[in-house]
Parts: C-alpha cells; structure tokens; sequence
C-alpha cells in the first residue's frame, strides 16, 4: 500500500461485498499496535479490538487511553472491510477480540443479520450527530466516522483541454467525458459498492427512475455510462494511484484517466503527503455524485472482555479520539462540537447533499444489485 493508499480507512482495498460469504481462512492476524498483551483470551488487563488494515491513531491518544483506562490495547487487523467483517462473522462464536472496528453502511446488515455485535450504548452516544445514527437503534453498534465516495478529478487535465469537469452523476455520460473515468468493481470494492449504490439512490431500480438522465433507473444509467468508456478496475489502490492521472501514484504510473471513483477527503490527503506541499490541492471533487459512508464499532458478541470492550467504545467518541481521527484515517468526525483540521475545511469539504439510503435498503437490494451490475457492466 503506497502512502496515497492510507488515507481512506475501510475503504481503500478490494472489499468481499457483492454475493455473499466467502471461505476465509479466520483465525490469523496480520497486525498489532499499542502495548501488547497476551490477547482477547486473557480478558482482564487486555481489549483487543478487530479492524480493516487502515486503523489508525496517534500513540499519544491511544496512550491517553490506556492510562487512564488501566487496559492495554491489541490491534488485529483482518484486511480491508469485506474480508474483516466477514472474518468476524465465520469466527462470532469464539471471537478474536472484544471490539469490532470497520463495518459501514454498505455492509452494516450483513453484520447484524449474523448476530455479530451485542448491544452497547456507549457513553457519549447522545453527541452523535442525529444523521448518523440511522440503524443503531438497538445499539448493536456505534457511529464512529463518516466521509463521502466521489468522482475526484484532475484539474491540470482539464485546464489544459479548456474543459469544465463534471459536477453531477448526469455530467459523468455526457459525450465530452467518454473513456475519462475509471470506479472500482462493486463486487470487490467498497467504494466500487457505494458509486453503485450512490447511483441506485439517484435514478431508483428499474421502473422506480427518479429521472435524470438514465430514465429507466440506476442500469439504464450504468448502460449508458458503460457505452460512454467507463473503466472497471478491481481496487481502489488500483483505480487511484496507477489509472488516475491526477494522484501523485497515477502520474508515477503514467495513469491516462483524469476522472476516478474515490473520496472527498482524497484532495486533501495529496496536499497533506506531498513535500512540499502545494498550495492548492491538485485534485477536485465533483460534488453531485457523492454518496455519503458511515462507519461503526460494536462490541463483540461472546466477546471474553466485555467491560474492557465498553471502555473502549467508550474512548471512540470522546473529542481526543474524534478530533485524531481525521489526519489518521482521512475521515470525518460524527460527534457534535468535534474539530475538523484545516486541510479538510480548504481541499476536501463534505458534500452539501449527498445521496444517502437508509439501512434496510440497502439490506433488501444491495446483493441483488451487484448480480445485475457485473450481469451489465462486465459482461
């Protein structure tokens, strides 16, 4: 993973979303962090929390935690989001750990439908923003970040053809961006996933159009969007930092592609790495084709250090950890009065009206919807 790659969290790797569980092999880990610890087994002194290879945080913030908490805290990472929800799940019975980090809108019914998480509400809960709490009624998991999946684009591309960049999901099949955007595969990408279902909120499934320029719904759309020279990768490592000619990886790569399926916080992560910094971000965002991602935590169903789990849970939502997490992870804080760094608010802003859908949409349509996406886009 290059350094472009760390700044999307859950999101960055190939997730295993579209046709359901896969056979994993459930019981390795690929990464600790903190102080150590003889793992979840032990309970007492040791939380062990489980998350997507893109966790983050600041020592000094996770040593706040410890110190004040009295528990050591063990990091197992489990891939990027599919593959560590469906690791938890296959391994719910005898968990690897105590808490579960990584699991977004996406894929949050998967979870839930599998018993995964028992319920927890922590402390803090009442300065979640009340739009990110849809879904966590029962308190079987946490909001904890959010951020939008956008087209980005390469400005110095299109200055250079006197060309204005798109700005809506409408724009992206317009004649003047044929062969210019590169997504990630639905089936295998979390991103890839939510440009899908960004679409299916814009234009509705099938007869259900809510117009625009697709008028038979979020396939007539891809159709189109298919015969306009969209290219499907199968990651967003892939897509952004080798296809996209506007990231510092893609312009190493030679990338040809001056649109990509990526993130809002992605301009201001090429600002943030490149030395030196730039005074404005080489990348933008077109702002109508965002789909809004919120990503949680929950305590472990069987998990063997309950109390220690609750802390830390706890720990996610106070100002220290949420005001970390953005230059760590390149997500947005979900608690009330949680400071958002500069760079956020002059390169990568969030989207004024994203397109959302609720929870039980997504759990009705979302597997079902990736059949008839590779059915119409790959083949």
């Amino acid at each position: 993973m290059s350094v472009q790659s760390v700044h999307h969290a859950t999101k960055v790797a190939a997730a295993v979303v579209g046709l359901g569980l896969v056979t994993l092999t459930a019981c390795g880990s690929s990464g600790t962090q903190g102080s150590g610890g003889t793992g979840a087994g032990t309970g007492g002194t040791t939380v062990t929390l489980v998350s997507h290879d893109s966790w983050a945080v600041s020592k000094n913030v996770l040593k706040d935690f410890e110190k004040q908490s009295g528990y050591r805290v063990r990091v197992l990472k489990s891939g990027d989001a599919g593959q560590a929800v469906n690791k938890a799940i296959l391994t719910k019975d005898n968990p690897q750990g105590d808490v579960f980090f990584g699991v977004d809108n996406t894929l949050l019914s998967r979870a839930l439908d599998n018993g995964l998480f028992q319920p927890y509400e922590a402390k803090g809960s009442g300065s979640v923003k009340p739009e990110y709490r849809a879904g966590t009624a029962q308190h079987r998991v946490t909001p904890i970040d959010t951020g939008d999946i956008c087209v980005n684009y390469d400005k110095a591309y299109f200055s250079k053809h006197e060309l204005a960049p798109p700005k809506t999901f409408d724009d992206l099949v317009k004649p003047q961006y044929k062969n210019l955007l590169v997504t990630e595969n639905a089936a295998t990408s979390s991103p890839g996933l939510g440009f899908l279902l960004g679409t299916a909120a814009r234009y509705g499934d099938g007869g259900t159009s809510q117009g625009g320029a697709s008028g038979g719904g979020w396939q007539a759309y891809w159709k189109k969007l298919k015969a306009n020279g969209v290219k499907v990768v199968d990651s967003w490592e892939q897509a952004y930092d080798e296809e996209f000619s506007g990231s510092s990886g893609g312009r190493k790569a030679h990338g040809d592609r001056p649109l990509v399926v990526s993130y809002a916080s992605s301009p201001p992560a090429e600002v943030v790495y490149a030395d030196p910094r730039p005074k404005t971000a080489p990348t933008g965002v077109a702002t109508g084709t965002c789909f809004r991602q919120v990503e949680y935590a929950g305590l472990l169903s069987n998990a063997r250090n309950p109390k220690g789990g609750k802390a830390f849970l706890d720990f996610l939502l106070t100002k220290e950890f949420q005001q970390d997490m953005p230059l760590n992870m390149f997500v947005y804080p979900v608690v009330e009065g949680a400071r958002v760094p500069a760079e956020f608010t002059a390169y990568g802003p969030q989207a004024k009206d994203p397109e959302t859908m609720a929870p039980g949409r997504i759990a009705a349509n979302r597997d079902q919807w990736v059949k008839s996406w590779t059915s119409l886009v790959l083949k």
